[in-house]
């Protein structure tokens, strides 16, 4: 039987009832994993999304520059487009993942510290998966690859469209311009050291 299947409703006290806590505790554990499910599945549509409004800028621009021998430099200020792209794709994909981390670490933490004595088991031994795919030979190697897939995607290609509209910037700066390009690039910085921060390379438990 399913825990949100099981019945705890009729004359059981909530707070003299095993069997009433450990419905509780799988439930939360049932949401707790739909939760992270579908951040999962929205954390790596953000990905896609990111290439995807990046070939449309770049496609926009190379058929513009096809048109013209002597595009206008205001044509360039679309690549000031492409960092604000990045820091809120990139921001949202972080706080997703932070939050996809959290949830496990909380099913492993907690919610098997609250199901131990209810089944008479060690934690350690309940919601084996939750430890197991951490626990692989592979993981860190893993991780640290993905973590230069995010910098790479969000950071790298973010600082690449500005060094680009610094080559071909206009020949009058304004200070509202510059203002801009400085706060992309710090932004940027940050995007980054907030991915290394949360890039969760840890194994085990």
């Amino acid at each position: 039987m399913l825990p949100n299947d099981a019945d705890p409703s009729g004359d059981k006290k909530i707070g003299g009832s095993q069997e009433w806590l450990l419905w509780v505790h799988l439930n939360e554990y049932v949401k707790l994993k739909d939760e992270q499910i579908m951040r999962m599945r929205f954390r790596d549509n953000l990905l896609y999304a990111t290439l995807v409004a990046f070939g449309g800028i770049v496609s926009y621009m190379m058929s513009e520059l096809g048109k013209s021998s002597e595009p206008s430099h205001y044509l360039y200020y679309t690549f000031l487009i492409l960092p604000w792209i990045c820091l809120i794709l990139g921001w949202t994909y972080l706080v997703n993942d932070e939050k996809i981390s959290a949830i496990g670490r909380y099913i492993r933490l907690t919610v098997t510290e609250k199901l131990g004595p209810l089944v008479e088991q060690q934690s350690e031994l309940l919601l084996g998966w939750e430890i197991a795919h951490r626990d692989d030979k592979w993981r860190k190697p893993r991780k640290f690859f993905q973590f230069v897939v995010d910098e790479l995607t969000f950071v790298a290609s973010g600082l690449a469209a500005l060094g680009i509209f610094l080559v071909m910037r206009p020949e009058s700066w304004s200070s509202i311009l510059l203002s801009v390009v400085i706060v992309e690039g710090v932004l940027l910085a940050l995007l980054g050291i907030w991915i290394f921060i949360y890039a969760d390379l840890r194994k085990g438990r």
